[in-house]
């Protein structure tokens, strides 16, 4: 088992580079060459460098991109391996922990109940969640929902607790409750004050996954597997809860000794109870899923349009983040939107065109930080020089 002050430390730095330059069953192709159809040669070439880079960059044992072009097919590229112990290459329809991907879904379904008029974006947490939030200058009465999705709450995010940390450290597999996780984090006094700033917080969907369980009387992964897994045919896309293990096919993930990509010997952390990142950062998925999560969200497939709108307003963050999406900024002009995510043992990153119809996804098997070089490389390679 990993410790888990290194989970705390993934989910932490899930975001930190975001808004920067920064049908899977089946045989696989061979890992070593591009899968499915679209053009080989220079453009290939170009896209396995930024490939190879990335692993190298994020000292991982391997790294993987599928992109997805309407009317193009698919290609996929791996290199490396997805265990060293045997050798394994990193296989299509492998899964994965896709960490703070999981906020694009927890979004969506918020946003759906909004739609049917099941809550309002204006409502305050303490409607929904009575008591919760309060104390040390916290006050679940002044923040809103909306303020929860756009990361604009204010409120501490409780990754960054070292009393939590050392907890986790001393029993790693132990199961936390959202609440739990929430009164960790009012427990500290909030960053500013409810919409007057921007800061990432995964206590904010923590909270909501709370908020669409009193709502709905269901559990947010229950809503998510009926409103947006179902719809988009995510079959690989999964809620662990407590569940340590992965889904077969996969390979194994990996982290440095101290969860810090340099330094220190590497550690399989593929067993990982994530209930202490629960709707901030649990879903498991493939790489084919995510680029169908992605480009189902903007074609407005789960999400009705006025509120897709809400997806890619970031006037309250500087342009910085949504609700549950970011923008990717290309120095070639181009935007491309999605979201990170990262958690013990791995790292991702799915991104499509604002039209949704070219998606990318890569993965990583390392806990890897994001704003790496080779991920713009790869992204440029893909959407501007094609342009």
């Amino acid at each position: 088992m990993p410790t888990a002050a290194a989970l705390i430390a993934a989910l932490g730095l899930t975001l930190s580079g975001c808004g920067t330059t920064a049908a899977e069953p089946g045989r696989d192709p061979d890992p070593r060459a591009s899968g499915g159809t679209g053009a080989r040669g220079g453009h290939d070439g170009v896209l396995r460098a930024a490939v190879r880079r990335l692993a190298a960059q994020g000292d991982a044992p391997g790294a993987a991109v599928l992109i997805r072009r309407e009317g193009g097919g698919t290609r996929f590229i791996a290199s490396g391996v997805a265990d060293v112990r045997t050798g394994r290459r990193i296989h299509r329809n492998d899964h994965f922990r896709a960490g703070s991907l999981t906020k694009t879904v927890i979004a969506a379904v918020a946003l759906r109940l909004a739609a049917r008029g099941r809550l309002g974006l204006d409502d305050p947490v303490e409607e929904h969640l009575p008591g919760l939030v309060r104390g040390h200058g916290n006050d679940g009465r002044s923040i809103t929902l909306r303020q929860l999705l756009n990361q604009t709450s204010g409120l501490y995010d409780y990754t960054a607790d070292p009393v939590l940390a050392r907890q986790l450290s001393a029993a790693a597999d132990r199961t936390h409750s959202p609440a739990s996780l929430v009164r960790t984090a009012v427990g500290h006094r909030p960053y500013f004050a409810p919409g007057a700033g921007y800061r990432y917080s995964n206590t904010n969907y923590v909270l909501l996954g709370m908020v669409v369980q009193r709502v709905t009387g269901r559990s947010y992964a229950t809503e998510a597997r009926r409103d947006v897994l179902a719809p988009l045919r995510l079959h690989g896309t999964s809620f662990p809860g407590t569940r340590t293990t992965l889904p077969d096919p996969h390979g194994r993930a990996y982290t440095q000794d101290g969860g810090a990509p340099e330094g220190g010997a590497r550690r399989d952390v593929t067993e990982l109870n994530p209930s202490s990142a629960g709707a901030a950062g649990e879903l498991i998925s493939t790489l084919g899923d995510l680029t169908r999560l992605v480009s189902g969200v903007l074609r407005g497939r789960v999400v009705p349009r006025a509120e897709l709108r809400q997806m890619r307003n970031t006037s309250a963050s500087d342009g910085r983040y949504g609700m549950g999406l970011f923008p990717v900024r290309l120095p070639c002009g181009v935007t491309l939107w999605g979201h990170n995510g990262e958690i013990n043992g791995s790292y991702t990153l799915t991104v499509t065109t604002p039209d949704g119809r070219h998606s990318l996804a890569y993965r990583l098997n390392s806990t890897a930080a994001s704003g790496m070089t080779a991920e713009t490389s790869l992204l440029e390679a893909e959407f501007c020089a094609r342009r």
